[in-house]
């Protein structure tokens, strides 16, 4: 990606930072070759936080990409991790602006046969003029989704490129299942797709049961297997999941927040299907949000508070796996949580106590735990 010699610099961008850095490097490494003296090369952070490391960052660019190489010859300056041209507080400030045309200026006077600029930026307000500007002078390369709507495809390729590069193929049903588990966090993405490479060995597949075995769900945070082990009815498990989550010393609001999340969606599910018969499939899902989906607020936004924001796939292997109480049950375990969230409050250095001793009252305690066993046996 070698800036072409009418464009002085190469500004690469994205709304992850994980896949723009991935980019620079790749980008740093191979405009590097030409570049075999160490002094001849430098990499400035354009990570700043408030106005005053916005210029200092600025100001530290200025100084090299001004600078006269030692021993002569061509110089490498790559500007890292530019983080001031999102939408944000510091961003938006007139102080922040003003720095970013000066910067601006001072692009517009390099000699790209004096010197090699590199700029890489997450994230990016498109609305912004420094944007448009490279756009039109640089070598621009944008990567990643450009709108929230496609953010979804962008990751299943980014998947699929990664298990490409490693010489695996990811299953559709594993490929859905690891972005389901996988939220929207590329790093831990990328990561997952070479754990599960060197676990399937080069030239295999990467299967559903290897995504189910072996990936966590830190989409739903990092209490997934109580969540899992109390819908699917595992009355013993869930003790047990409670048990070594008290000891790793974890707080329990987290804990009844995810178990919320989940039985907000599976009351969403089982109103789709109000007699306890089959659970939704997912052409079932997709035809019920055609019809119902306007009239959620902030449909577009993911939340456990509509069901239709949800991974489709991730949806129809929820309802399969969840034990079919009738909706009232659901509704008995919403307002138990809730009321556990209130005993926590009461008793904050007892959380266990409060989530596994008999309360008085419908809690999340034994008297829930044995509402749970009665349902199952």
């Amino acid at each position: 990606m070698a800036a072409p010699a009418e464009k002085p610099f190469i500004f690469a961008c994205g709304a992850d930072d994980f896949i723009v850095g991935r980019l620079g490097r790749a980008c740093y490494d191979e405009l590097a070759r030409e570049f075999t003296d160490e002094f001849s090369r430098e990499t400035i952070s354009g990570f700043a936080n408030d106005v005053d490391e916005v210029e200092t960052a600025i100001g530290r660019f200025r100084d090299s990409v001004q600078t006269v190489s030692m021993f002569g010859g061509r110089r490498l300056v790559w500007f890292k991790d530019f983080s001031f041209l999102s939408d944000s507080r510091t961003g938006n400030t007139e102080s922040v602006k003003a720095a970013v045309a000066h910067l601006q200026s001072i692009l517009k006077t390099v000699n790209s046969s004096e010197v090699a600029i590199l700029i890489t930026a997450a994230p990016v307000d498109r609305r912004k003029s420094f944007y448009k500007w490279c756009e039109k002078m640089a070598d621009f390369n944008f990567v990643g989704s450009a709108v929230a709507n496609d953010a979804a495809a962008a990751l299943a390729m980014t998947a699929l490129a990664e298990a490409k590069s490693l010489d695996v193929e990811i299953e559709l049903d594993a490929l859905s299942l690891l972005l389901a588990r996988s939220g929207a966090n590329t790093r831990f993405l990328v990561s997952e797709v070479n754990k599960l490479a060197a676990h399937a060995d080069t030239g295999k597949k990467i299967t559903e049961d290897d995504v189910a075995e072996l990936t966590p769900d830190i989409a739903e945070g990092d209490f997934f297997e109580a969540t899992e082990l109390f819908f699917r009815g595992d009355l013993r498990g869930t003790l047990g999941a409670f048990d070594r989550h008290f000891f790793a010393g974890e707080s329990a609001c987290p804990l009844l927040a995810t178990m919320q999340n989940r039985n907000r969606l599976l009351i969403q599910l089982r109103a789709l299907a109000p007699q306890g018969n089959q659970a939704p499939d997912k052409s079932a899902i997709e035809r019920a949000a055609s019809a119902f989906g306007k009239h959620f607020v902030g449909a577009g936004e993911k939340s456990a508070a509509n069901l239709f924001s949800q991974n489709v796939w991730y949806v129809g292997k929820l309802a399969a796996g969840a034990k079919a109480w009738p909706l009232k049950h659901h509704f008995d375990f919403q307002l138990a949580l809730a009321e556990a969230f209130e005993a926590i409050i009461q008793r904050p250095k007892q959380e266990p106590a409060a989530m596994q001793s008999p309360p008085q009252s419908f809690h999340l305690g034994t008297d829930q735990i044995t509402l749970l066993g009665n349902y199952i046996y």
